[in-house]
């Protein structure tokens, strides 16, 4: 190969008109494959095609974000965690993986794996909340789905493809909460809250590793070695492919490392990323910084070997239009078995965060009002990053309610308020406050109400746009925006039982809502079949089965806010002003991690522990007894935290170290037990140099949600032997 075909593999791009040039000569290694708009497969194939008339004939990888869904637009990975159904997970996964291959897709740039404990940051929608342990969790499951089985033997089927974990690493913690700020973290909260995840997908097989376009403690992730080639290469044993994100070497010159293109790239290459993601600046300047000296060829030589090795795991030189499939494409696109899915994934992902007698809604009532800006939208509930989905195959609210509900019941619809605009403080100062509050946008409340005093119940849609979550998508405040408020509380002023369904990609303040609404269901955006998954759920055909990921602030001055904090030499006491605790607020959040109720009640008793020794090298089991003390059938998540009584490092308060969906019928009851090693109880030592278990006392508590676990406790002690 030349100087120039090793560059080009080494280098990603679309959307030029020069691609066909760059991938004849040999210059490009993939190009985009998720298009919105466009036709695919048409695409995919045209500049396969082209590739196999260059020299080399080196296929191309075809790489877009299949995050969840692709024409089927699944719920957002927020929504997917909320589920704590791992399974479920790889199924909605494995689905999406299908659709995008048959079309020639074979890389997606999901998972993402940051860890978000500041809902501000709009780019919590695309991840698994605040845990690391229910984020790796999942993180396993979701590269199971695209990948198939965790060792990666399945990846040259034509139904999988190369998963990329994403954004290594740090890129959850940006300060403020502001997308592509910096971040700055202790070596020990990097290591044991945002590198799990990470951790996990590499032992299980992920293909490819994005790096972050943040910097970490000064030194931007695509030119860190430490990082990169310390952490992931050598520590890890990572053989897999590392990929810049978009634009982000020749961004190191923003973070003014670099002066220039040629001294980016041969940042970039020192600390270990293999491919450039569209900037080009690989393609135009390793040639010549390799003739130079100032890059090895060595080391071009061993990224080129990664991706080639990556194209043929794929079984792209067997085959390269093996991801061409006409047929498949017909069969799984959008097929019933997909919307089934989507449907069940969506229901099973919806918190229902307060229901006072109203959920779920007589199937008896004559008349319901159905209310608000996202009651009838299609476009808002496929979220902000949704591959080629599209609005005109959204089930809206609105349409899922009336066919639910049939010709005979009568469906009254307003949209009464505007979402709302939100826009930065302008050149003369003015506050996003007056940009946000819809003052002009209220006219149709009156009427709004009016509908619902002449229903039965109401249905009021509210949420966030979803420009106003995900990439770029930071927010100060996290109150419901525009008038939609004003709207919630006159219609639930009128009396007439209100159901308030919440889209967002995010944790919002609702703290009128929780003390006013009759009933709140949290949905997030739950993707195409949005409208009757939320209609199954609100009459009772399905249960609202999702539990929160990510705990909600009371308001936006708490945050970060997250339920495994560190103790505190002066831990809060409501009668002494001199404790860690606010004048104006509560600490506790408003809901906690964890939490969501459910359409009957669960009942924990007789917490136990095997043995009330353990060594080193042992298991203990932890076993609960859950009842369903309702009068339906129900699921719940049995959620098991473990607490480190005391250590060589002040421990955080607690930490989730197992969980499971049970379902039972009426008056079952069942035994639910977990196995707790060593590992489970290990943190790092004073001098960050060991992960390992420290003798002594351990507390572990069993519920439903982080906050009420500490009503079911036991205890054990870790001995040396």
């Amino acid at each position: 190969m030349t100087l120039e075909e090793k560059a080009g593999q080494l280098s990603i791009t679309g959307g030029r008109p020069d691609l066909d040039d760059r991938i004849s000569a040999g210059r490009l290694g993939g190009t985009n494959g998720v298009l919105p708009g466009q036709d695919v497969a048409a695409l995919t194939r045209h500049f396969q095609r082209v590739a196999m008339q260059s020299r080399l004939k080196i296929p191309l990888l075809f790489m877009g974000d299949v995050i969840h869904g692709f024409r089927t637009v699944y719920p957002v990975p927020l929504a997917m965690a909320a589920t704590w159904d791992t399974t479920l997970v790889t199924s909605v996964d494995s689905a999406s993986a299908a659709e995008a291959t048959a079309v020639g897709v074979d890389w997606t740039f999901a998972p993402m794996l940051d860890i978000g404990r500041d809902p501000r940051w709009g780019r919590v929608v695309e991840g698994p909340g605040e845990d690391p342990y229910l984020g790796a969790a999942l993180a396993r499951a979701q590269v199971r789905g695209y990948q198939g089985d965790v060792t990666g033997a399945e990846l040259a089927a034509p139904t999988t493809m190369a998963a990329t974990a994403k954004h290594f690493a740090g890129y959850g913690a940006v300060q403020a909460g502001r997308d592509y700020n910096s971040v700055d973290l202790s070596d020990r909260r990097f290591r044991s809250v945002y590198l799990p995840t990470f951790h996990a997908v590499v032992n299980a097989g992920v293909a490819t590793i994005m790096a972050a376009f943040t910097a970490l403690n000064g030194v931007p992730s695509t030119a860190n070695v430490w990082l990169l080639k310390g952490i992931l290469r050598d520590e890890w044993g990572f053989q897999g492919v590392v990929v810049s994100d978009y634009d982000a070497v020749p961004e190191l010159e923003n973070h003014r490392i670099a002066a220039n293109d040629a001294e980016a790239v041969a940042l970039a290459m020192g600390a270990g990323v293999d491919v450039d993601l569209h900037s080009l600046t690989y393609a135009d300047q390793l040639p010549g910084l390799v003739r130079s000296g100032r890059v090895s060829e060595a080391a071009v030589d061993s990224a080129v070997r990664r991706v080639l090795r990556l194209k043929f795991r794929l079984g792209l030189f067997d085959d390269p239009f093996r991801y061409d499939d006409a047929a498949r494409a017909k069969a799984v696109t959008l097929s019933p078995s997909q919307r089934a899915l989507a449907r069940r994934a969506a229901a099973e992902s919806f918190v229902l965060l307060e229901n006072h007698g109203v959920l779920p809604l007589s199937p008896a009532l004559k008349t319901v009002a159905v209310i608000g800006p996202l009651a009838n939208d299609s476009a808002n509930p496929l979220g902000p990053v949704h591959a080629v989905g599209r609005p005109a195959d959204t089930r809206t609210v609105l349409k899922g309610i009336r066919d639910r509900l049939g010709a005979g019941v009568q469906v009254l619809y307003a949209r009464g308020a505007g979402i709302g605009v939100l826009s930065p403080a302008g050149a003369a100062g003015t506050s996003n406050a007056a940009a946000g509050s819809g003052a002009a946008d209220t006219a149709g409340i009156a009427h709004a109400a009016a509908l619902a005093k002449r229903a039965g119940a109401a249905v009021v849609v509210v949420g966030e746009a979803a420009s106003m979550s995900g990439e770029g998508g930071s927010r100060s405040r996290l109150d419901l925006p525009g008038a939609q408020l004003a709207l919630v509380k006159a219609v639930v002023a009128t009396g007439t039982p209100t159901v308030v369904v919440l889209m967002s990609g995010r944790p919002l303040t609702i703290p009128w809502l929780s003390e006013h609404a009759p009933a709140v269901l949290e949905t997030w955006f739950p993707g195409t079949e949005a409208g009757d998954a939320i209609a199954d759920v609100l009459f009772g055909d399905a249960e609202p089965g999702g539990r929160l990921p990510i705990s909600f602030p009371r308001d936006v001055g708490q945050i970060p806010i997250f339920y495994a904090h560190r103790s505190t030499g002066r831990p809060a006491v409501a009668s002494d002003r001199y404790t860690s605790k606010y004048l104006d607020v509560a600490n506790s959040p408003l809901y906690p991690f964890g939490y969501g109720l459910g359409y009957t009640r669960f009942a924990y008793s007789n917490v136990r522990v095997d043995r009330a020794q353990m060594g080193f090298g042992d298991t203990v089991h932890v076993s609960v007894t859950v009842r369903n003390v309702g009068q339906r059938a129900g699921t719940d998540v049995v959620q098991l935290y473990v607490t480190d009584e005391e250590a060589s490092v002040s421990p955080v308060v607690e930490r989730l170290r197992g969980f499971r969906r049970v379902r039972l019928a009426p008056g079952e009851a069942r035994q639910v037990s977990f196995p707790l090693t060593t590992h489970d109880l290990a943190l790092f030592s004073v001098d960050m140099k060991r992960y390992a278990a420290e003798p002594g006392w351990f507390t572990v508590s069993v519920g439903g949600n982080s906050r009420n676990a500490h009503e079911h406790q036991a205890r054990f002690e870790l001995v040396e032997r």
